[in-house]
């Protein structure tokens, strides 16, 4: 692929919160006080709500069509949540644990160490934030560190190869097996949208991976800042790993923010605005954002699914009748993911610009 492909977007360089947080610090400094967000605070009303649908991956391979409890659930769940928690997925717990302490050995490493993983102005890669694109933008209270992992030859040679050795053996294995576990996962639900596979398949394989690591530190005023804003993921698919026991995701349903528990041994998947453009409006990407707390650090790993940077996307074309006409407008993908980074990170406004 031409090197230039690669070059998706930038954002500008932020303070390290992680560093900041370590400041005998009374208040939230102005940049990180966000008004622009509703409150942190669930109310009990809320908390009592449905919690997020739970999916057993070992009941779906059974599942032949729609009939199938488990894939109506997994059907369900994509179209009224865009959310879910799967269980007895198929990853190694030995692999997983090893990936949680060595990321957070990763957040644990001196900032001189750091400092030779930041991103650069041009990139998005690297330690930093992402969507930063004004001085006077306000801020998250959290850091990243993010990458491409998959196609290999897209990985930044200041990045992943230079990682701590059982940091980046971890993550390769982990890369690969996240990547079957997505595959097999848009499998399913083009069976469950009962679209022709080879449509799922033509875009997504040999797809395009990425992963954030994401420290939220503690916050001395958590009520004024926020460690994400409400945003949907661009992306086809999420997979999230909870690395520490502090919850802090919350996903926006019927108006209310609802928090979300992670279970033991699960990811926690959600839908990006990519697979709602491809099944066309059927599965919905949910927004979401990350509080934060007063008492102690939350981390995090997300993996991204989307599809590979050649050619274009747009809604399936087995899923178009005229009855069913097409929601989305086609777009090249390395267009739409430029025209991503080129903006501020706001609720489902990216996706907006793309309805016909």
């Amino acid at each position: 692929m031409e090197p230039q492909l690669t070059k998706l977007g930038g954002s500008l360089l932020v303070p390290c919160v992680q560093q900041l947080s370590k400041e005998p610090l009374v208040k939230v400094p102005p940049q990180y006080v966000r008004t622009d967000e509703d409150p942190s605070f669930i109310s009990n009303s809320s908390s009592c709500l449905a919690q997020v649908p739970v999916i057993d991956m070992q009941k779906l391979h059974y599942s032949k069509d729609l009939k199938d409890t488990e894939l109506e659930q997994l059907h369900h769940a994509c179209k009224h949540w865009g959310f879910f928690q799967l269980i007895n997925h198929g990853v190694s717990t030995a692999l997983v644990e090893k990936v949680k302490l060595e990321i957070e050995g990763f957040f644990n490493l001196t900032m001189e160490e750091k400092k030779k993983f930041w991103q650069t102005p041009e990139e998005i890669e690297g330690f930093g934030q992402a969507f930063v694109v004004s001085e006077e933008q306000k801020l998250n209270w959290g850091d990243m560190f993010y990458m491409i992992t998959l196609p290999t030859h897209l990985r930044k040679p200041h990045l992943f190869p230079k990682l701590p050795l059982p940091l980046r053996e971890a993550l390769e294995a982990y890369s690969t097996e996240l990547k079957n576990l997505a595959i097999n996962m848009l499998d399913l639900m083009a069976k469950a949208l009962k679209m022709d596979p080879n449509d799922m398949r033509i875009l997504f394989d040999e797809g395009h991976q990425g992963m954030r690591m994401n420290y939220y530190p503690p916050c001395p005023q958590p009520e004024h800042a926020i460690g994400i804003n409400s945003h949907s993921d661009a992306v086809g698919l999420t997979i999230l790993l909870q690395i520490n026991e502090m919850e802090g995701l919350q996903i926006r349903k019927d108006g209310a923010w609802i928090p979300i528990k992670p279970l033991p041994n699960a990811f926690v998947i959600n839908i990006g605005d990519i697979l709602e453009i491809v099944s066309n409006g059927i599965y919905r990407s949910i927004e979401h954002r990350a509080t934060v707390n007063s008492r102690k650090e939350r981390m995090s790993i997300a993996t991204f699914y989307s599809p590979k940077l050649e050619g274009d996307m747009g809604p399936a074309p087995s899923l178009i009748t005229p009855q069913t006409p097409a929601l989305f407008r086609r777009i090249g993908v390395v267009d739409y993911f430029r025209g991503l980074f080129s903006r501020e990170l706001r609720g489902k406004s990216y996706i907006d610009v793309l309805r016909v």
